[in-house]
């Protein structure tokens, strides 16, 4: 049975997987110009995560490191996959912004807002025809709250009763732009509700809040009765690691930053005599040792074999496309000018 020690335990180790990446981003060790972090979201993440069976499957956006981890996602495959190594989840392919591992459940992460949305919707009709009494959750910011790809997936999926969770991580922002500036209405249980949906909202500082709710959420869901769940939050820094975020103000990031959902569950459990500053100091130092192997071993490991490059991408029967200079060499007779 999950104990907020547990919730705790699993919010530490993201909360120092991000730190990590964030550094190795930094020193240059990613691929790809870009690098979204979750730190301030740990309640959302572990709190619907551990809520969550095996077999049960999902899809997250750009900044999904933290459901990943939640899910029992390999910090050592992950940063491989994140730095563009073969030793990745992906093999190197996805990076950080579409990562996935289906042997966890994992359909993929999407750098298109809202784009892994209706994969659940398909992942939960599959689940019901199969029987197999699993859920599909698809995990968003609020910035997809505006998408016409969500409207359409709701209503599909309360029109034929699908074990789908719709989960949004409204850290209020899509990229600099504030919610309020982006919807004129922020009554997201309403429009849930418009289309024959339960609409949840709760504070994901409060990581047991978020398991209590996901925990009643998920089996209503196995039901056949759908649902939409707003997870309240603060992302800590900008929309991508180098973004200040010059558009809040330092007030506004003071108070973001006091709803800190691993420091209200610790000062918790210190104030319930159920944690005491050693065991936190060691939880920590064990996260941070387990994600600098990680880092480690991402460094450490080989890149993706160039001869891999078509692999996945062609059927298997067919052969590889030839290189640059076996096709210039069929297009252009020798002695001809190439453009």
């Amino acid at each position: 049975m999950t104990s907020p020690l547990d919730l705790l335990r699993v919010m530490v180790r993201i909360r120092a997987f991000e730190e990590a990446v964030g550094e190795l981003f930094v020193r240059g060790g990613t691929a790809g110009t870009m690098l979204h972090l979750s730190i301030g979201e740990e309640g959302a993440a572990a709190g619907f995560g551990l809520a969550m069976r095996p077999g049960d499957t999902f899809t997250t956006h750009h900044r999904g490191h933290g459901v990943f981890l939640a899910r029992g996602g390999d910090p050592r495959r992950m940063m491989a996959e994140i730095a563009g190594k073969a030793a990745g989840s992906c093999r190197g392919r996805g990076g950080s912004m579409h990562i996935a591992d289906v042997t966890l459940g994992h359909l993929g992460a999407n750098a298109i807002v809202g784009g892994g949305i209706p994969h659940v919707v398909g992942a939960a009709l599959a689940a019901r025809h199969l029987g197999s009494g699993n859920v599909s959750v698809a995990f968003f910011g609020d910035g997809a709250m505006q998408q016409g790809v969500l409207y359409e997936s709701m209503n599909l999926a309360a029109l034929w009763r699908l074990p789908v969770v719709f989960a949004c991580v409204n850290n209020q922002y899509g990229m600099g732009t504030r919610i309020d500036r982006a919807a004129a209405s922020l009554d997201f249980d309403a429009r849930a509700r418009a289309f024959g949906l339960r609409g949840v909202t709760v504070d994901a500082s409060d990581a047991t809040a978020v398991f209590e709710t996901a925990t009643q959420v998920l089996a209503d869901a196995r039901e056949g009765r759908p649902a939409l769940v707003t997870l309240d939050c603060f992302r800590f820094y900008g929309h991508a690691r180098k973004d200040r975020s010059p558009y809040r103000t330092e007030e506004e990031e003071r108070e973001g930053r006091s709803r800190d959902p691993v420091a209200r569950l610790a000062d918790r459990l210190r104030g319930e005599d159920v944690l005491d500053d050693d065991t936190l100091t060691a939880m920590r130092d064990d996260a941070r040792r387990e994600m600098d192997d990680a880092v480690a071993f991402a460094l450490a490991a080989p890149p993706p074999d160039l001869a891999a490059l078509h692999e996945d991408v062609y059927a298997p029967d067919r052969p590889a496309p030839p290189s640059v200079d076996a096709y210039h060499a069929l297009v252009y007779p020798e002695g001809e000018a190439r453009a």
